[in-house]
């Protein structure tokens, strides 16, 4: 919690014996730390009367009339959110229940994608972990909320009934039978050509599949929008002309509220009794296939041009193995072996894909690996390549 956040913890009953006596203390908390919002800790709290109520209340009122922030309440228990809710209380302030405690302790790691690691807890049940402590609540919520959105529109997507804590970390608990993710029978299968083969092609489908399904207008943001606004942030290893160019060539694109998964690499993808499972959601948005493709070619390419072991390193899997996925992706994808054609197509994917790399390796923790002023000088150059043959990013 920052310095403008007062924690004022609550503990055991606060019933007519006692509620004056807490009032007291809160207020004295309250006048001896200057703040811009309460929070009450209820991970104590056994029960709450009316008389404790109405000390919440007046503490509510008077931050209020202070012009503070919501007063909210945190690990609230089963018990004490029952009373809350039915008195209304969970309407005007901002109530978090208690969440459950799991152990990861003999749990087999399954998938892992950008936000998190999936775990196996027993035969019927994975949980998600993400790695941001509580910072990662609003993207759990966030995710789940978006699952739903897929679910509803047909997309193949793993709805989680719990958020857990894991530790000091949060997770989604999942009910999903015999789950392994795509990277997982990609392994299994790279020394069979054929199985590999099926195996992309379900891929595929289930990629063209989320691409086929459309959103209501601005339910979710715009993939275009969001890459756009990460320009900003490449000041420093493009120049202005490039940077304007890229703008452009963006900007040129139309609205499109068909879906966009943002990181469907097969770590994210499962298998579940054959068929294929969403289950990171957080980086749904709208757009063309080129923002999904992109991220594709980030996976399975850019990250091996410097650094050849890291499909084996990141993925389990061979760089000729990373190379040949991509390779059917594309054929797949596009219906066509004709090597002209998806040639150009893979340019214009390569641009925008640029964009991406160059916003992991500048503006997350890729930013301290020793490889990444190399990545930077070869990404740029790439792009200076690209640019003098790209007049568009469409790829109809």
């Amino acid at each position: 919690m920052d310095n403008f956040t007062l924690v004022i913890p609550l503990e055991g009953k606060i019933d007519s014996v006692n509620a004056a006596e807490v009032g007291r203390n809160i207020a004295k908390k309250r006048a001896a730390q200057e703040h811009q919002a309460v929070i009450f800790d209820a991970k104590k709290l056994t029960f709450i009367s009316s008389a404790g109520l109405r000390v919440i209340m007046q503490v509510v009122k008077e931050e209020k009339v202070q012009k503070h922030e919501q007063v909210s309440m945190i690990e609230v228990s089963k018990e004490v959110y029952n009373i809350l809710e039915m008195t209304g209380f969970t309407e005007f302030m901002e109530v978090q229940k208690a969440y459950r405690e799991i152990s990861l302790e003999g749990s087999e790691l399954i998938a892992e994608g950008f936000f998190g690691k999936v775990y196996r807890l027993d035969e019927e049940t994975i949980v998600k972990v993400y790695g941001e402590g509580e910072a990662s609540i609003p993207l759990i919520k966030r995710e789940h909320s978006r699952a739903k959105q897929a679910f509803v529109k047909g997309i193949p997507t793993a709805i989680a009934y719990d958020i857990v804590r894991v530790g000091n970390q949060y997770g989604s608990v999942f009910e999903l039978l015999q789950a392994r993710s795509f990277n997982d029978w990609a392994q299994e299968y790279e020394a069979d050509r054929a199985q590999l083969d099926e195996l992309m092609q379900l891929y595929v489908d289930c990629l063209k599949q989320v691409h086929a399904t459309e959103m209501e207008r601005g339910v979710l943001p715009m993939a275009r929008d969001n890459m756009l606004e990460s320009l900003s942030a490449l000041q420093d290893c493009l120049p202005a002309e490039m940077i304007e160019r890229l703008r452009k060539l963006l900007a040129a694109l139309p609205d499109d509220n068909h879906v966009v998964h943002g990181d469907f690499q097969m770590k994210n993808v499962l298998l579940c009794d054959g068929e294929p499972m969403l289950i990171d959601m957080e980086t749904m948005c709208t757009g063309q296939p080129i923002f999904d493709l992109q991220g594709l070619y980030v996976a399975y390419k850019s990250f091996t041009e410097d650094e050849p072991d890291n499909s084996m390193a990141f993925l389990g899997l061979r760089m000729e193995t990373a190379d040949y996925i991509w390779q059917r992706i594309m054929a797949l994808y596009f219906g066509t072996q004709n090597k002209a054609v998806l040639s150009a197509l893979e340019d214009k994917i390569k641009v925008v894909a640029s964009v991406r790399f160059l916003s992991l390796l500048t503006t997350t923790a890729l930013k301290e690996h020793p490889l990444t002023e190399l990545r930077v000088k070869h990404t740029r150059e790439h792009l200076q390549e690209l640019l003098l043959r790209v007049d568009s990013l469409n790829l109809r």
